[in-house]
């Protein structure tokens, strides 16, 4: 019988490196957020964010290129192919049970909460002794505080970045279609043009926060309306920067010549990621802009 090899690496410090780098962005932003939040100068949560997400960045590159000379080396084998794209797969899982915890605690605030404090469901005493002005209709736009603020309208940028995000789910496709036709043309300019749409839509959610934080009065403080939106769209935009940084780095080894027709599992798995991020913004759309 005839056994395919294995490839099995050398012992490597990436892994280590990539836990401290994540140890040092939870416990860094644990500091910073409520810090920012509450005005404070000062402080070392920023810093140590700041040095996590360098440890990140190097090691990303450190390991990412050690599989990259391995695979070009031929050390891969079938078996070894079937395990990135299981790897690729849960990890994608995994990124759906993130957003899902989040859609879910909207889902509660919206559905059982609001309407609890609004009186409903028989609470009509708990509304008169906890919040007796509060309106329990979504979106909540005052604080018990009574602060209040304005909501986000679906219309204008939050649209323009759905129309550019569901582009460069095309573009991306047509990118990999062409990559298996062996158009090495067409492959560079379609990849460029979803790392630019990318790009814009990045550029277009500054710009929303800006416009938010000076104009609306909505801010990560605003109650629970301004925390589920910023914490919804502030993780997706940084799937989205983490997705294009992907592209980028596919569409560089693209122009130094790697991947064929047969071979491009790593093209594909930044293809995949694309994708879910594109549908995770379907619904945070529809879920916290228009609904």
């Amino acid at each position: 019988m005839k056994h395919e090899h294995y490839y099995v690496p050398a012992k490597s410090y990436w892994p280590i490196m990539g836990a401290l780098g994540l140890f040092l962005i939870a416990f860094g932003a644990g500091h910073f957020v409520p810090q920012v939040t509450s005005g404070q100068q000062g402080g070392y949560g920023g810093w140590l964010l700041l040095a996590g997400v360098l440890v990140i960045i190097v090691m990303c590159f450190g390991w990412f290129a050690a599989v990259i000379r391995e695979s070009m080396a031929g050390l891969y084998s079938g078996q070894m192919d079937r395990s990135f794209r299981q790897g690729m797969s849960w990890f994608i899982f995994s990124e759906v049970m993130f957003f899902c915890a989040f859609f879910g605690a909207l889902f509660y605030a919206r559905t059982f909460a609001v309407p609890w404090l609004g009186g409903g469901s028989n609470n009509i005493l708990t509304h008169q002794l906890l919040w007796p002005d509060f309106s329990g209709t979504w979106p909540v736009a005052t604080t018990p505080g009574g602060k209040s603020t304005e909501v986000m309208p679906w219309m204008g940028l939050p649209l323009y970045n759905t129309l550019i995000l569901l582009s460069s789910s095309v573009t991306v496709h047509l990118a990999h279609l062409s990559l298996e036709k062996g158009n090495r043309l067409a492959l560079k300019l379609w990849l460029l043009a979803t790392i630019l749409l990318g790009s814009c839509f990045l550029y277009l959610q500054g710009v929303e926060y800006i416009h938010a934080y000076t104009e609306m009065g909505l801010k990560l403080d605003a109650g629970i309306y301004g925390n589920t939106f910023f914490l919804l769209t502030g993780f997706h935009g940084m799937h989205v920067t983490l997705g294009t940084l992907m592209l980028l780095v596919m569409w560089l080894r693209v122009l130094a010549g790697h991947f064929s027709a047969q071979k491009h599992f790593g093209f594909m798995a930044a293809s995949w990621y694309w994708h879910f991020v594109d549908v995770v913004w379907l619904c945070l759309f529809l879920f916290v802009y228009i609904l």
